[in-house]
């Protein structure tokens, strides 16, 4: 465990924690980049060559990107195929684009949800070592568990649900299909609005960098997950230096010291 800043030594008790899901619990959208950056450089191009420059700038988007709602990274694409003007025929509407990244990445989703439904993989197999024992400590501990996702409502209820995770979380919130809120902000507000609690009762854990700097705008403490997707383990390098610069009070790799993050946390 890397601390970043050091918390105050008198603080209020820790009373809730809000996750992110994709990279911080689950990995049943491991590689959703490989997805999205041909998707653009197609839209972008019209199915011609990509420049290096082209991609350069379209890699950096998607970095830059992580974390916030996949609509806004598709109206970012949107006004890039104009900017660009190489692909006349190509949609203006970044919902028709969000439409069709949807459905190229949920083929890769579906194909991995069929191996736990048959049994030929377990929940383990795609969740951040020590993820749900983490999870069940934190209900042991009678914290509060919600989970805020860029990813749309319906799918990231479905894929907690054949996860086997439902249970663990008072609300999973996703994107709200059709429109462009912010489902992270508005967990947020409603914790410390309407449950009446302040920014440092509520603990933010994930691995993007969005819902790191709303947990510290509102005073909460900031957990950086920079997993490694692949081993589901230990730490990714690219994903640290972007929880850092977001302002992560603390950074792990996973969930295996729990003892620790728990020490750390004070529960």
């Amino acid at each position: 465990m890397e601390i970043i800043k050091r918390l105050p030594k008198k603080r209020k008790q820790i009373k809730a924690a809000l996750f992110d899901f994709d990279g911080t619990i689950s990995t049943l959208r491991y590689g959703w980049e490989s997805v999205m950056e041909p998707l653009m450089l197609e839209m972008i191009t019209g199915g011609g060559p990509a420049d290096d420059e082209l991609v350069s700038e379209v890699r950096d988007y998607i970095d830059q990107s992580t974390g916030i709602q996949t609509y806004y990274q598709m109206l970012w694409l949107a006004e890039t195929v104009k900017r660009y003007g190489r692909n006349r025929s190509a949609s203006e509407d970044p919902w028709w684009y969000k439409a069709e990244y949807n459905r190229r990445l949920m083929e890769i989703v579906e194909k991995r949800k069929r191996f736990l439904l048959q049994k030929d993989k377990t929940n383990t197999d795609f969740l951040m070592k020590g993820a749900e024992g983490f999870l069940k400590e934190l209900n042991n501990k009678s914290i509060a568990i919600y989970v805020a996702s860029g990813t749309d409502d319906p799918d990231v209820k479905k894929e907690a649900e054949v996860l086997g995770l439902t249970g663990y979380f008072k609300e999973i919130a996703g994107a709200p299909p059709g429109k462009a809120d912010c489902s992270k902000e508005a967990v947020l507000k409603r914790l410390v609005d309407d449950h009446g609690l302040t920014g440092s009762e509520v603990v933010v854990i994930g691995d993007g960098k969005v819902e790191i700097a709303l947990g510290r705008q509102v005073g909460a403490v900031t957990l950086g997950i920079a997993s490694d997707e692949v081993m589901r383990c230990g730490v990714d390098d690219v994903k640290r230096a972007r929880l850092i610069k977001a302002g992560a009070h603390a950074i792990v790799g996973d969930f295996e010291i729990s003892e620790e993050i728990f020490d750390w946390l004070g529960l």
